[in-house]
């Protein structure tokens, strides 16, 4: 999946369960979601809260660096 494809699956909304989260995952894994409008970001962070979506690796380690 391309960049523009997981944010017009995000945005439109339309798209079927499975669908979306994998275009939000994406959205995630790249961090791309923190570069859009702020419902993007707030939407992801509740889908990691919630366990529909997860952390990228990469976050892992950053957060370790910065301990």
């Amino acid at each position: 999946m391309n960049m523009y494809d997981a944010v017009m699956i995000v945005e439109e909304g339309t798209a079927d369960e499975e669908t979306y989260i994998a275009a939000m995952q994406h959205l995630i894994n790249t961090a791309i979601v923190w570069q859009l409008q702020g419902s993007f970001g707030r939407k992801a962070v509740e889908m990691v809260e919630a366990g529909v979506c997860y952390r990228p690796s990469w976050a892992d380690v950053e957060e370790q660096a910065n301990a």
